[in-house]
């Protein structure tokens, strides 16, 4: 099993995490980005997942067809650090998360990624790293797409 950056990605009209009964990230139209980091992930892998969301085109163009990028819409990205994308389910009854990365590690990548996206042009907010959270969503679509950098394939 190849292990990687991994990326949960829904195209959204908005969305939001609170944390306490208080909002800490806010957004209209964009992606909402569950963002998974493993130990082994490296600054080649958070720039490329970075680009590839930035990039993909999901979005509308004037005749319906996703041909537009969050780059070209002008949206927004949440990102939302989540741990559990690398539950492995497979024995028993509860989840090991021995790929997901050290705490700390991992937030030193989540901000390196939401740094980096910020500094593509891209409006970003974040949820609260190791925090309860609730993420509210409008999916819009609902298009959803998971995206792992090491399946790196063409551009």
């Amino acid at each position: 099993m190849l292990i990687a950056m991994r990326a949960c990605v829904q195209r959204v009209s908005e969305a939001n995490v609170v944390v306490d009964g208080e909002i800490t990230g806010s957004i209209e139209r964009g992606v909402l980005v569950l963002l998974g980091v493993t130990a082994s992930d490296t600054p080649d892998d958070l720039s490329w997942l970075a680009e590839k969301i930035i990039q993909l085109r999901i979005f509308p163009d004037d005749q319906e067809k996703m041909n537009c990028s969050l780059l070209e819409i002008g949206g927004a990205m949440l990102v939302v650090s989540q741990f559990t994308l690398y539950a492995d389910c497979r024995k028993g009854r509860r989840p090991s998360f021995v790929a997901a990365a050290p705490p700390e590690q991992a937030e030193r990548m989540y901000d390196q990624f939401v740094n980096y996206v910020a500094g593509q042009g891209i409006a970003t907010a974040t949820g609260q790293f190791r925090a309860a959270m609730q993420v509210r969503l409008t999916g819009d679509g609902p298009v959803t797409m998971w995206i792992d950098s090491a399946e790196r394939g063409g551009s």
